[in-house]
């Protein structure tokens, strides 16, 4: 039975905690966080130095300015560390906690859950064994309409971009199924509700495998495209089943999450449907994600540690920072 400790008492912070109380292979420390509004029966601390040994591992769901002192904090007590998405605010930040994990001989890994999806799963096998060939072209959507709310009165308004706090993930599941990303190139689309924050954009990718991308979003669009929406993984967005990802290759193509795979051969022949059976989640991937931290405290390779998740950031903010050097188009009130 693996100890676990959760710090961060926020959204995913109480999801993670609710999986470790239901998981049988461990039992929960108790949550650390300042906030005594916080009501949840369990032990609770309001800093990590409060906690006693022993613990056997830490998720650390806290704000992502937060992330890497904390990850250095668990890193210098010898606790093996699950660390939510982005890594951290920067790459120095990251470079500098793998520095600190590498040191103390700790294990880390990342939350970037959608690995553990099993139809991302059987995505990546599929194209790494060639079922549509040699990967070509990527298309991905993510296009929602944030609520006005989640802007108010808060740090959002200014800073709450979708490419940390969206497309991370878009970025991580393009990496972790068609492979490295070598360039991106972005460009900035209009403001819709009088900010200065970036909304949507469309972004250009290459991939190591010679591979081209591209990623079109925004927060301020209704639509039945993104991966929450597809997958139906979020409680919070409503549920589509729609396809949010399309890949060629050179003898055929896939869209995602519906797994529909086409065989073709030139265009004088019209691509052709093949039977195929998607796979489907054993459990919700943020138990699996669990049951793989559990396995990573014992030994087991992580899915993706500090120093591959400081590679998605790295591409994350070069999108960024493209995005913000770009004046923003005049702005259109609804």
């Amino acid at each position: 039975m693996s100890r676990i400790l959760v710090v961060g008492g926020g959204l995913i912070g109480i999801r993670h905690l609710k999986a470790v109380a239901a998981n049988a292979r461990c039992t929960l420390v108790g949550l650390v966080d300042p906030d005594t509004n916080i009501t949840v029966d369990c032990p609770r601390f309001a800093d990590m130095s409060e906690v006693p040994d022993p613990v056997d591992g830490v998720i650390l769901a806290t704000p992502t300015h937060l992330h890497a002192e904390h990850g250095r904090y668990a890193a210098w007590r010898g606790w093996p560390m699950l660390i939510e998405k982005p890594v951290t605010e920067d790459l120095t930040q990251a470079r500098g906690l793998h520095k600190a994990i590498k040191a103390a001989k700790v294990a880390s890994l990342v939350g970037h859950h959608r690995r553990y999806h099993a139809p991302v799963q059987q995505l990546k096998s599929l194209l790494a064994n060639g079922a549509i060939g040699q990967p070509v072209t990527a298309s991905l959507i993510w296009a929602m309409r944030k609520p006005d709310a989640y802007f108010k009165d808060n740090w959002r308004s200014a800073h709450g971009t979708p490419v940390l706090l969206n497309l991370v993930h878009d970025i991580d599941l393009l990496r972790f199924t068609l492979g490295e990303i070598t360039g991106a190139a972005a460009l900035r689309g209009r403001g819709q509700r009088g900010e200065t924050r970036v909304e949507s954009g469309a972004v250009a990718l290459s991939f190591e495998s010679g591979a081209t991308g591209t990623i079109s979003f925004a927060d301020t669009a209704p639509s039945p495209w993104g991966f929450e929406a597809g997958t139906g993984e979020n409680p919070n967005v409503g549920t589509t089943g729609q396809d949010m990802l399309w890949i060629t290759g050179t003898r055929g193509a896939i869209s995602f999450p519906s797994m529909t795979l086409w065989s073709g051969q030139d265009w004088s022949r019209p691509a052709e449907q093949v039977p195929f059976t998607r796979a489907e989640n054993a459990k919700p991937p943020l138990d699996a994600q669990l049951d793989h931290f559990l396995d990573v405290i014992q030994g087991a390779t992580p899915l993706i540690d500090v120093a591959d998740a400081t590679r998605t950031l790295d591409i994350a903010l070069q999108i960024e920072d493209q995005l913000q050097q770009r004046t923003p188009a005049p702005t259109v009130h609804s």
